[in-house]
């Protein structure tokens, strides 16, 4: 069947012009009052559009559109918020340097709207925020993904209770995303190589407020139908469907990129899924500029940046040797690589050959910085991952870590951001990295606050009704069990939240664990406490699935399905709901399996306290003021017996804190101490975890760092790279030389405070020369097990020479009391190392 195609965009009268615009852009997203035009267009097609602004204007009659054009009031708000608009793109920003080279920003999965469905959870709702972020910011960052076909998965519950999947079509030309298009109006694509066959992407831009996020899409003409699916679905297909997914988007991103005239002086890989970047970055530099390989990474390696999400092994991704080979045994050629050697990219053990290929190994090999996601992550990255560098201690690993942050505006509610807005200034809105803004927030009254989160609690227990009686509707369930949806919940209740995914470290069932002390607190008259569950489990998690029927059959069992709910579908609208308006916010993973988590700052910044175990961020935000803590951080080996002790815990706090807290009233009927804390909890976590903080870090400790490196390789024909690569070669060709052969010091068995330590090491260094490396004192403390800890490094001096050994020297004072010891080391010396741990380039006396 021959078909024309050709595409129909709605016809908006003249005055309401700027709709088209401001639909088309996810500013939207966190501006409620521009969200507020689309409603007042007509609120129920607002609904059916799935609050999808580029798609309703598609839907309102032509009529209605003529109707408003002519409405004064409608025109001045629209004039309103199309001039904020205009003067959020154009206003002075954070960021006042060159645009000229750029920083890409990798991620699988975007989550900034639920009008544009690529996201699954915490990492895409993570890179949303990135995203608004560094539009607030002004940071001259794009961002690269994928346009999935059906991206995730929408949930709904049979009557049973069991998790079922379905997956619709988007429509991406009602959608807030457009082609990009070449000069002749033809769209530009990029092509890609996969296992012998040419794959085709056309790319999308989606605009997010002064910054782009570019999505690749297979799924065109060009392409065979097994080839259109790599782009059908986030995380799904089988492990091909997903090595092609990550090649496109790693490879093909940095190509689109190219194809768009953009060029990605420093590249942010956000979770091991794009890591393909780095290899072709470094064969771009190779044919370009006739570099060797390692020339080609040591050039690149300083302008990469890696985030890793992932606290347990089996959660990284790793590809088969079958599949490597397949996909990439021509890459080890083109790179002038040994097969073994590329495979070594991957691998922990370059000489285990039955390892597997690792996407964050090889990520943390091809970038200079990397980080984990709160500073708990980050200690448990650096053990994760310690065996990459083999000989360096733990806490020296080069994994650091910048803590999540989520974009205020976006998750903050409408209700609560007009009155921050009105206490707070137009600075709030104008100059959002002012953290210090939040110190404001003792100029609000009890009431108003107080006021403000109870309307929230009103329209987060209205919605929830909603959902449940559509859901029963679906179901088939009797008339009388609909109307009984009516009561459920209650907008006066102490009201508890847990939504998150579904997995089983989350142990969403922990509340679950005394039934009869659970129903006692639910079922008390007068300090009753009701419970509001959503999440997705990952469709084949089948444990994940069955939390889900527990928690329904449990209130079915026990006839509390008026107090304890599950709403089904969880996206980011009913996140905006429950984040805004429960009381508590329960977070119970077994620790330190929570990386981050960002659903608890969204709720904190909202006034909604949290009570969770001391995990990802509530380990180094938690304070007494801001909530609760569910034991003291401990970790164990039997877990059912941590179950037991932690679900324990959670019922004390409940009895004896939160809930006398809670219902304790002055003669107003306000909870005082408690919206103390509310303010408390506002003003520190919207300092602490906003989005603005952690870009500003970000930037800061890598983004500017790497740009200034990228200017730096670039001069002379990169020359610096090509020297840093023949100081590497030279020091890997003579590193099983060099040794400390003795180490003399004059300290006595015990010694004053004050006192000085002179140091002595014989260093046998071969055919290097003592300027090119770095002889080390490494002292401190000696621990119970016999190691340095809290260690300190001072350089040491070579004062002789007597052939090829060298001499070296330094004097430290006596500061630390107690046992103290000290060893020495070598490690590499070169203006052109970010840092010194090079693997397998370390060497102890």
């Amino acid at each position: 069947m021959n078909i024309s195609t050709y595409t129909v965009k709605p016809k908006l009268p003249v005055p309401l012009k700027p709709l088209e615009e401001i639909a088309r852009n996810l500013w939207l997203s966190w501006n409620f009052d521009a969200v507020m035009l689309f409603i007042r267009l007509d609120y129920d097609l607002w609904l059916k559009s799935q609050q999808n602004p580029a798609r309703m204007l598609g839907m309102v009659s032509q009529e209605r559109l003529e109707k408003m054009a002519a409405d004064d009031s409608y025109l001045a708000a629209l004039k309103d918020v199309y001039d904020r608009f205009q003067h959020y793109k154009k206003r002075d920003t954070w960021y006042k340097g060159s645009r000229k080279d750029m920083i890409a920003y990798f991620s699988m999965e975007y989550g900034m709207d639920v009008s544009l469905p690529i996201y699954s959870g915490g990492l895409g709702i993570l890179s949303g925020d990135h995203m608004k972020t560094a539009s607030d910011l002004g940071l001259p960052l794009v961002g690269v993904g994928l346009l999935y076909r059906q991206g995730y998965f929408k949930q709904y519950l049979n009557g049973d209770g069991y998790q079922q999947e379905s997956y619709p079509e988007n429509d991406w030309y009602n959608m807030p995303v457009e082609r990009k298009l070449d000069k002749k109006g033809e769209p530009i694509k990029i092509t890609v190589e996969t296992a012998g066959r040419i794959v085709v992407a056309q790319i999308w831009e989606v605009k997010v407020g002064r910054s782009s996020l570019f999505l690749l899409d297979t799924n065109i003409e060009d392409n065979s139908p097994d080839l259109r699916d790599i782009t059908a679905s986030l995380y799904g297909g089988d492990r091909e469907t997903r090595i092609r997914q990550e090649i496109v988007l790693g490879i093909g991103g940095i190509r689109a990129l190219r194809a768009l005239g953009i060029n990605p002086a420093v590249t942010h890989m956000n979770e091991g899924h794009s890591a393909f970047l780095g290899l072709e970055r470094i064969r771009e530099l190779m044919q370009e500029k006739r570099m060797t390989f390692e020339e080609a990474r040591q050039a690149l390696w300083p302008t990469n940046v890696f985030t890793t999400h992932t606290p347990v092994p089996a959660g990284n991704e790793r590809f088969g040797i079958d599949l490597m080979e397949k996909y990439f045994r021509s890459w080890a050629q083109e790179l002038g690589l040994a097969w073994k050697d590329f495979l070594a990219l991957g691998r922990e053990n370059p000489e285990d050959d039955r390892e597997p290929f690792c996407m964050t190994i090889l990520a943390l090999k091809l970038a200079a910085y990397c980080n984990g996601v709160a500073r708990l992550h980050g200690k448990v990255s650096r053990e994760m991952w310690q065996n990459i560098w083999p000989g360096l201690p733990v806490q020296e690993v080069p994994i650091g870590h910048v803590t999540n942050g989520v974009h205020p505006r976006t998750w903050v509610s409408n209700n609560m951001v007009e009155l921050l807005d009105r206490y707070f200034g137009p600075h709030f809105e104008e100059e959002p990295t002012d953290l210090s803004i939040w110190n404001r927030m003792d100029r609000i009254s009890d009431e108003e606050l107080w006021r403000t989160h109870e309307r929230r609690r009103e329209r987060l227990v209205a919605f929830a009704r909603d959902r449940i009686r559509r859901q029963l509707q679906r179901n088939g369930a009797t008339e009388s069990r609909i109307q009984q949806a009516e009561d459920a919940l209650s907008p006066y209740t102490l009201t508890i939240a847990f939504a998150r995914r579904f997995a089983t470290y989350k142990r969403a069932n922990l509340l679950l664990r005394d039934p009869e002390r659970l129903l006692r607190l639910l079922r008390d008259l007068e300090r009753p406490i009701q419970l509001i569950f959503a999440g997705k489990a990952h469709p084949h998690d089948m444990p994940g699935k069955d939390l889900i029927r527990e928690i329904i059959h449990f209130a079915e069992k026990y006839d509390v399905v008026s107090k304890i709910v599950f709403l089904e579908d969880y996206d980011m609208t009913m996140a905006k709901y429950m984040t805004s308006g429960a009381d508590l916010w329960l977070n119970t993973p077994r620790r330190p399996l929570e990386a981050s988590g960002t659903s608890g700052m969204k709720a904190a910044m909202n006034g909604v306290l949290n009570c969770s175990i001391l995990d990802g961020w509530w380990d180094e935000a938690y304070k007494p003021e801001l909530g609760w803590a569910i034991g003291q951080g401990e970790q164990y080996e039997d877990t059912n017996l941590q179950d037991e002790i932690e679900s324990k815990a959670l019922y004390d706090l409940l009895e004896r804190e939160i809930i006398p807290l809670f219902y304790t009233r002055g003669r107003d009927g306000l909870p005082r101490e408690w919206i103390r804390r509310m303010k408390t909890c506002m003003r520190e976590i919207g300092q602490s975890m906003s989005c603005h903080r952690m870009l500003m870090d970000y930037s800061n400790q890598y983004y500017f760092p790497a740009l200034k490196n990228y200017k730096a390789l670039v001069k002379d024909d990169y020359k610096q790279s090509r020297e840093l690569a023949a100081y590497l070669e030279k020091l890997r060709s003579n590193w099983h030389s060099l040794a400390v052969l003795k180490v003399e010091s004059n300290a006595r068995p015990v010694m004053q405070r004050g006192e000085m330590v002179t140091v002595n090491a014989c260093v046998r260094l071969g055919n290097i020369a003592p300027e090119e490396l770095c002889v080390e004192l490494y002292y401190g403390s000696i621990s119970n097990h016999g190691d340095i800890e809290q260690a300190q490094k001072a350089e040491m001096k070579p004062i002789a020479q007597d052939g090829d050994c060298y001499k070296f020297q330094v004097k430290i004072t006596c500061e630390s009391t107690g046992r103290q010891g000290h060893t020495v080391r070598i490690v590499p010396k070169h203006e052109g190392l970010v840092h010194p741990y090079i693997p397998g380039l370390i060497k102890w006396a």
